[in-house]
């Protein structure tokens, strides 16, 4: 199974486009030992030809240029996407299927209430009607298996998280299962698994128990602390408010991930104001110590 990331951060990337906190103002600078990153996305395949999306950023155009394994091969029009599947409904998920519009009708699979939301409060299925057309596959948040037809060799499982839908979500202060999911990305043939939850708010039993049955974790890297946008005076909400499990502290996800032996523990959906993407900094020390990696654009992992 091959796995591409495609953006590694959170929303408005890095450097955030007006932003001047210390990890982008030292960036612009050439003060800063580390890189940009784009909008969380990733690209799995089984072959190297045929492409699953997960989430589409509003940096997809950049991203798919930087992947020459996607772009067309065959014919005046083509892609190596075959499907692409929604984690949640976040603005910085799903706005690149407006960049998709020029393509063929796109083979959305999400959970009902991302449906429900992209057909309301953020209603790209309903505009891109007029383009090229969404063909939604309903996604349970049981753990039932299921399987892609355009994508060989792939099974995927679901689970719902705890989490909130956008701000702009007609359901925003009512949450339901499905509003964000974690994926088990399976190749049948080998047996290799892949967790990917880019939102983990909260280590529930049976996401615990799902990190330590695969051989590869993707999750959730946005800050380093509870606080981390408080303290640099850019917001006044705090990770665990917003839904992302800060990696330092009791309970965070360096804790949480040290509990899961022989397993590659990588990052991502990293905040612009994360001192880990300094790869000089003492957190990114801590990281390493941990074995714990940080993903960015680019990075490809076999398994």
């Amino acid at each position: 199974m091959k796995i591409r990331v495609l953006g590694a951060g959170a929303g408005g990337g890095f450097p955030q486009w007006n932003c001047n906190c210390d990890n982008c103002g030292r960036y612009r600078r050439g003060e800063f030992n580390g890189k940009a990153r784009t909008q969380s996305s990733i690209a799995v395949s089984s072959d190297g030809r045929n492409w699953l999306l997960f989430n589409t950023s509003p940096d997809i155009r950049a991203q798919l240029e930087a992947f020459p394994a996607i772009q067309p091969k065959t014919g005046i029009r083509d892609t190596g996407i075959k499907a692409v599947l929604l984690i949640d409904s976040q603005i910085d998920h799903t706005t690149g299927m407006l960049m998709l519009r020029e393509g063929k009708p796109l083979e959305v699979y999400c959970t009902e209430m991302v449906k429900q939301d992209l057909s309301s409060g953020f209603p790209l299925f309903t505009m891109l009607k007029d383009y090229c057309t969404v063909n939604h596959h309903p996604i349970a948040c049981d753990e039932t298996p299921f399987e892609i037809p355009s994508i060989d060799d792939i099974r995927i499982y679901a689970h719902a998280l705890k989490s909130k839908a956008p701000p702009y979500s007609p359901h925003r202060h009512d949450p339901h299962d499905g509003d964000n999911i974690g994926v088990i990305v399976e190749q049948i043939s080998t047996g290799k698994k892949l967790y990917y939850s880019p939102g983990l708010g909260e280590i529930e039993p049976h996401v615990f128990k799902a990190m330590q049955t695969v051989d590869c974790l993707m999750v959730d890297g946005t800050f380093w602390t509870d606080d981390e946008m408080v303290v640099r005076g850019i917001s006044q909400k705090r990770a665990r408010e917003i839904g992302h499990l800060p990696q330092s502290g009791p309970g965070g996800m360096i804790e949480v991930l040290n509990g899961v032996p022989k397993t590659r523990k990588i990052l991502i959906h990293i905040n612009n104001t994360n001192p880990i993407l300094d790869e000089d900094s003492p957190e990114r020390k801590t990281l390493d110590a941990s074995g714990i990696e940080v993903a960015y654009d680019g990075l490809e992992i076999d398994l």
